[in-house]
C-alpha cells in the first residue's frame, strides 16, 4: 500500500485550476478541497456526524498541541489519533510551527527550536527527526514538515535563514521519515505521506529557490507556508505552482479565512486548504451569507426570523432563525456556537465543492466574478 496516491482529473486551460482526488489508507479526498481545522483533534463546537453531514472528508490537527495534550504515551496507547478520536477518514497534521512562533522566549537554531508550553511552562525541544517521530505517533496520514517560520515582515536576511533552515529540516524530516515508514511496513501497517513546505517569505527569487529545492526531494505532496493574504497568493502562487510537479498535490497552509481566498488558490493551483476562521468566526457571532458576513449579535437580528442565508441548506438554516441565534448567543448559550459552526464549516465546504464543480464544468471564472462580486458588494 502506498502512503499516497493523487489522480488529476481536470485542468482549467488558462489557469492552474484542477480536479483531483487524493487517496490515502484512511479514504479519500476530492480536491479542491477544505481540510477542516481539527487542532487538539475536534473541529470545535461540532461533533464528528455533524462534520460527515457537512461533507468533510478530512481534517488536520496540531502537533505542538497534541504533544501537549492529550501527549504521545496516550496517543500510543489508543493506536493513534484515528484511535483515540474514532475518526475514519484522513487526517492531515502540522508541525506546529506557526503555535511554537507565537510563544514567547522561543529559541531556533540549526538543531531545532526549543520553547516552553503555554499550559504548565514545560520545556520541550523540537528537532526535524522528533517532529516525524510524534506525528508517526499521531498516526495522521499526511505530515508536515517542520519548518522554520518568521513573519512575512521580517527582514530579507532573516527571512533567507529560515527558508535555508526550512531546507535543511526537509532533508532530515524526509531521512527520519523514511526510517519510521520502514518500521511501519516491518510491522505490517500502512505507510504516512510527508509534504515538504515552501518558505521565502515576501520575496518572488526566495519563494523560486524554495520552490525548485522543495520540488526535487521525494516527497508526497507539497505545502505552502507564510502566505498569510489572497494578494500575496495572487503574486507567489503562479510561480510557486509552476515549478512545483502536477503529479502530486499542494496545500495552502492556514488559508480560507476569506471566500477569496480559495478562488485565488484554485485559480492558481492548490488543491487543500486549512482554516480555522469558519468555526472561530462563528463562535463569536460572525456568520457567512452569500451576501456577505453578518454579526448575529446585533440588535436588528433579534426579531428576524429568516434563515442565516435563504440560499443555504445546512441543518441550521432549514431549522432555526436569525433571531433564535441571536437569541442564544445574547443568552450565552453553548448551542448557539453549535449552529453558528455548522452553519459557516457548512458555508465554507460548500463553496469549495462549488469551485470543484465550476472547474470541472469550465464556468470557473463566471462563477468566481458573481460569486465575489456578491459577497463583497458592501
Amino acid at each position: 500500500m502506498k502512503a499516497l496516491e493523487f489522480k488529476l482529473e481536470q485542468k482549467l486551460p488558462g489557469t492552474l485550476a484542477r480536479t483531483g482526488v487524493i487517496s490515502t489508507p484512511h479514504g479519500k479526498i476530492h480536491t479542491p478541497a477544505l481540510i477542516a481545522a481539527a487542532t487538539k483533534g475536534t473541529v470545535k463546537a461540532l461533533t464528528f456526524d455533524q462534520l460527515d453531514q457537512l461533507g468533510a472528508e478530512s481534517m488536520l490537527v496540531n502537533t505542538y498541541h497534541l504533544l501537549l495534550q492529550p501527549g504521545l504515551e496516550v496517543l500510543k496507547q489508543a493506536g493513534g489519533i484515528h484511535g483515540l478520536s474514532g475518526f475514519t477518514r484522513p487526517i492531515f497534521s502540522d508541525s506546529g510551527g506557526f503555535q511554537i512562533l507565537s510563544l514567547p522566549d522561543v529559541k531556533v537554531a540549526n538543531h531545532g527550536v526549543t520553547f516552553r508550553s503555554h499550559l504548565d511552562g514545560s520545556k520541550f525541544d523540537m528537532t526535524p527527526e522528533n517532529s516525524m517521530q510524534i506525528q508517526h505517533t499521531i498516526g495522521s496520514d499526511i505530515h508536515m514538515a517542520l519548518d522554520d517560520v518568521v513573519w512575512s515582515t521580517s527582514d530579507e536576511t532573516t527571512i533567507m535563514r529560515a527558508m535555508r533552515r526550512t531546507h535543511d529540516w526537509l532533508e532530515r524530516c524526509m531521512a527520519e521519515h523514511k526510517k519510521l515508514n520502514q518500521a511501519h511496513q516491518d510491522a505490517g501497517q500502512p505507510p504516512q505521506a510527508l509534504f515538504g513546505i515552501v518558505q521565502g517569505g515576501r520575496f518572488l527569487e526566495h519563494r523560486t529557490t524554495s520552490a525548485k529545492f522543495v520540488a526535487a526531494q521525494e516527497t508526497d505532496g507539497y505545502a505552502i507556508g507564510g502566505m498569510y493574504t489572497a494578494e500575496e497568493g495572487e503574486e507567489f502562487l503562479p510561480t510557486i505552482n509552476t515549478i512545483l510537479p502536477a503529479t502530486k498535490p499542494r496545500h495552502w497552509l492556514g488559508m480560507g479565512a476569506e471566500p477569496r481566498d480559495f478562488f485565488v488558490g484554485v485559480q492558481n493551483g492548490i488543491d487543500t486548504f486549512d482554516c480555522v476562521a469558519a468555526t472561530r468566526q462563528a463562535r463569536n457571532g460572525a456568520l457567512y451569507t452569500r451576501d456577505g458576513r453578518i454579526n448575529i449579535r446585533n440588535a436588528k437580528f433579534k426579531t428576524d426570523f429568516s434563515p442565516i442565508d435563504p440560499e443555504c441548506d445546512c441543518y441550521t438554516c432549514q431549522h432555526h432563525s436569525r433571531a433564535y441565534l441571536n437569541h442564544l448567543f445574547r443568552a450565552g448559550e453553548i448551542t448557539g456556537a453549535t449552529l453558528a459552526s455548522i452553519h459557516n464549516e457548512h458555508f465554507s465546504i460548500r463553496l469549495v465543492q462549488q469551485i470543484r464543480q465550476s472547474v470541472k464544468d469550465g464556468s470557473f471564472m463566471d462563477f468566481r466574478d458573481r460569486w465575489l462580486a456578491r459577497y463583497y458588494k458592501n
